[in-house]
């Protein structure tokens, strides 16, 4: 049996095919190879229109089979991991009635913030786990005020992968951890979030059916199957959003266990046994992929603006984009543990919830003008981001959690000796790497629907580790040079 997996993303559709029984990637692909486009009609506005997100499914999907060369029969199953928090909007006849608002639209902040007001900070943090803030309840409740003609034709609400799922299988559904990502889901009382919806005036009929992350999601229909290229039929087993779904990518099912990525932004997202959530609301927790009313295990989610885009604009700032990462890397290593006292602050990507919603913006500071060179700024940047990792990794730890071991995918970031030591080496723990993708993940978590594997657990067991970063032993350096970037914050 081979299983698909789709990893919907805000810039591409990712899909991979893998091999049921050897649990063996065959192929892994992207469409379109360029970005896609992110409309900002105003300020602060993010679009997409899920019609794109669609073509680029199907594409990336027959681009796939064709480059593995793979039978479309042997396909048992398919599973979605996408961009989270997105809104999309539907009428009873599936029209898409607007552009999808997407992850990294913040028209609605106000609308949020004046909803916790209301409502009450412990009313919100003890049910929803997070403030409503700019999430999809709040997006939806803009759509109320500032486009009422469009919100009289809506039937149903829907996260990026619930679209994807509808347009594969005609089935208009959800999934609780997709609801407490749009702060949709009451963890108090286990149902969907009728305070908040009734706050907002939001009908309670426009959240879809509830199904299960795991299991027969529905199955796909004829003319989805016309345009993958595939057989009618096969089931949708599995769905979640796209940091969950990193995380049961590496297999982080169970309490105690955490995941990490560095790419664009940075990611850590800790798995425990209870909802749980930061009285200063640094972080941000949601139902995991496996969470069920009698083992709520949550996802406690830290995430930094500024990482990867850091590494990225300093590269540029220097004319040095033709020099691949590998070479950066090679002269920052020529510079001692500190960057020679420089000191980088990576927060130019917009505020920074781990930081109280400040938005200090990026910084150098030591600069020495007869001293510095561009190696010490990429040293001096990896570290500041290192360090940005470091510092919400405390925030977790004040909070309860304990961290023996992060999984991490070995891309971007991660490659990097620099910046995977000075982590290892300051939180004080391993970095198991791991060479898997959300799409991999998403594929072998739709076998255990498709009757492949008795449970995700084994279905993701034995991944393709690479190789394992152990703390320094001497680790004066790295903690002399972490203080003094802290006393900047």
């Amino acid at each position: 049996m081979l299983l698909l997996g789709f990893d919907l993303g805000s810039s591409s559709v990712k899909a991979a095919l893998v091999d049921a029984t050897s649990g063996r990637t065959l192929g892994l692909v992207q469409y379109p190879e360029l970005e896609m486009p992110i409309a900002a009609p105003q300020p602060e506005w993010a679009e997409q229109h899920p019609h794109e997100w669609w073509s680029a499914a199907c594409m990336a999907a027959r681009k796939l089979l064709a480059t593995t060369g793979a039978d479309p029969a042997q396909v048992g199953g398919i599973g979605i991991g996408y961009q989270m928090h997105g809104l999309v909007c539907l009428a009873a006849d599936g029209t898409v009635l607007r552009p999808s608002i997407i992850w990294c639209d913040s028209r609605a902040v106000s609308i949020g913030e004046k909803a916790f007001q209301s409502l009450g900070v412990d009313h919100c943090l003890h049910h929803y786990l997070n403030s409503p803030g700019n999430f999809t309840a709040s997006k939806l409740r803009w759509v109320l005020e500032n486009e009422p003609e469009v919100f009289e034709k809506i039937d149903k609400i829907m996260l990026p992968g619930d679209y994807l799922a509808y347009r594969l299988t005609g089935e208009m559904n959800t999934t609780i951890t997709g609801l407490s990502e749009g702060m949709l889901w009451d963890f108090h009382t286990h149902s969907p979030s009728r305070l908040l919806l009734e706050y907002y005036e939001i009908p309670e009929r426009m959240i879809p059916p509830i199904v299960p992350v795991f299991g027969v999601q529905g199955r796909l229909h004829a003319d989805a199957a016309r345009e993958l290229g595939l057989p009618v039929g096969i089931p949708v087993g599995y769905r979640a959003g796209d940091q969950p779904n990193n995380a049961l990518s590496l297999n982080v099912l169970r309490p105690g266990e955490i995941a990490a990525t560095g790419g664009t932004s940075g990611v850590v997202y800790a798995v425990t046994d209870q909802p749980k959530f930061d009285p200063e609301m640094r972080v941000n927790s949601f139902a995991h992929v496996n969470y069920t009313k009698e083992n709520p295990l949550t996802g406690v989610l830290l995430c930094i603006n500024g990482a990867g885009s850091a590494y990225r604009w300093v590269r540029q700032a220097f004319g040095h984009e033709s020099l691949p990462y590998s070479q950066l890397e090679t002269l920052a290593a020529t510079v001692p543990i500190g960057s020679d006292s420089l000191i980088a602050m990576p927060f130019g990507n917009g505020a920074e919830r781990m930081l109280g919603n400040r938005n200090p913006g990026a910084a150098f500071s030591g600069v020495q003008f007869n001293r510095h060179e561009p190696r010490h700024f990429y040293r001096a940047v990896l570290e500041g981001i290192a360090f940005s990792f470091v510092y919400g990794i405390e925030v977790m730890r004040e909070m309860g959690i304990a961290i023996n071991m992060l999984k991490v995918g070995n891309d971007n970031l991660f490659q990097s000796n620099i910046f995977a030591g000075a982590v290892s080496t300051l939180v004080g723990a391993p970095i198991e790497v791991y060479a898997t993708s959300g799409a991999v993940g998403a594929a072998k978590a739709a076998g255990v629907a498709a009757g492949a594997y008795p449970n995700a657990e084994v279905a993701l067991q034995g991944g393709d580790k690479v190789t394992q970063i152990e703390p320094e032993k001497n680790s004066e350096a790295h903690l002399k040079a972490f203080e003094k970037w802290k006393a900047r914050i």
